[in-house]
């Protein structure tokens, strides 16, 4: 029975009261901070589990009046309206019975990456990274360019942007992987319709207790930036690329005048990249299943395709198929594509868990 279920969460959280009220607690330090942070944790569920034992303790009250002449009518009229209360309390308490994912509260690096289709995947990496800003925007969160290198075409070659706010990792975690792009190019006379293809990666914003990368295992190069920038480019050497030893990744940062910023900046992006495939490879073991309900990153999965002639975006892992691309696109509306895949995943977590 679900309510059994729930007794240790309200044991836990009185016990964890009891213990934050003792001077002894209180002195260390860090052993308050441990327990104010899983009582913090256990809010959310206790709130809802006391909502629905007072919601089934009222509905056995008002049950036990149905027989009363003068209360019986009373009793009918709430039992309507706190009977279709229980079967909600019970979905929101199971998807918060569910193992949390650690990164859910992070912020995130959105690194959007040019593949297959040249200028057509430099141009489309643009207008994804302008549509994922206008989502940000709409959800209240904080954008920052990270960096960006820019195609001949006025696309992006790459693109790296750091989204902070609350849950940024809950909600973006699925957009990994290789999203597709289906239109016709300015350049093209015969009206042909060209494919290609650019690869997201969502990285969660780790600390340093997460990881940390010993200065032995980065190879750091240090070089004169290219591009635009004038006689600035030509006297210093302020590019900068990183090398993790133990995997190969490499982050490359000229974005600022600074090299002491692009080293800043290259070490950032170079923790989320190894952390990304430390974690991938740890869920790997774990096994299919768990991975999927967490959200790989993995980017060689096709996840979605951009059919501009049609105006349709169609999501390929649950079948989702919508004929309004260019809404979407042109005010940030991924929630309508997001949310239906969160509530995919959860009820596949569901499942997993047997609740």
């Amino acid at each position: 029975m679900l309510r059994d279920k729930l007794q240790p969460f309200l044991d836990r959280y009185d016990e964890i009261s009891k213990l934050l009220s003792d001077e002894n607690i209180t002195q260390d330090i860090k052993k308050l901070t441990t327990l104010s942070k899983e009582q913090s944790d256990l809010q959310k569920i206790v709130d809802k589990a006391n909502e629905y034992i007072q919601t089934l303790e009222a509905i056995e009250e008002n049950k036990e009046l149905l027989s009363d002449n003068e209360l019986g009518e009373l009793a009918k009229e709430e039992l309507k309206e706190l009977e279709p209360k229980v079967p909600i309390l019970e979905e929101e308490i199971k998807l918060l019975l569910l193992p949390k994912d650690p990164n859910d509260d992070k912020n995130i690096y959105l690194e959007i990456r040019a593949g297959t289709g040249g200028d057509e995947a430099s141009l489309f990496v643009g207008d994804l990274f302008r549509a994922y800003t206008r989502y940000a925007d709409k959800k209240g969160w904080k954008t920052e360019l990270i960096s960006a290198s820019q195609s001949d075409v006025g696309g992006y070659k790459e693109i790296i942007l750091l989204v902070k706010g609350e849950s940024v990792y809950s909600k973006l975690k699925y957009e990994g992987g290789t999203h597709r792009v289906q239109r016709i190019p300015t350049t093209e006379s015969q009206g042909r319709v060209h494919t290609s293809a650019v690869t997201v990666a969502i990285m969660p914003e780790v600390s340093e207790t997460e990881i940390d990368i010993p200065a032995s295992e980065i190879k750091i190069d240090v070089m004169r930036a290219g591009g635009a920038g004038g006689q600035h480019v030509n006297k210093t050497e302020s590019a900068v690329r990183m090398t993790h030893i133990p995997t190969g990744i490499v982050v490359s940062m000229q974005d600022e005048r600074s090299q002491q910023r692009n080293k800043e900046k290259a070490l950032q992006i170079l923790k989320a990249r190894v952390y990304e495939k430390y974690e991938s490879e740890r869920l790997a073991k774990i096994g299919e299943a768990r991975k999927s309900q967490v959200g790989s990153g993995d980017r060689s999965e096709r996840i979605r395709t951009y059919n501009y002639p049609q105006n349709r975006i169609t999501d390929h892992r649950i079948g989702l198929t919508l004929y309004r691309l260019d809404v979407i696109m042109n005010e940030g509306l991924f929630d309508e594509i997001i949310d239906p895949l969160i509530a995919h995943y959860q009820g596949e977590a569901l499942k997993e868990a047997g609740l």
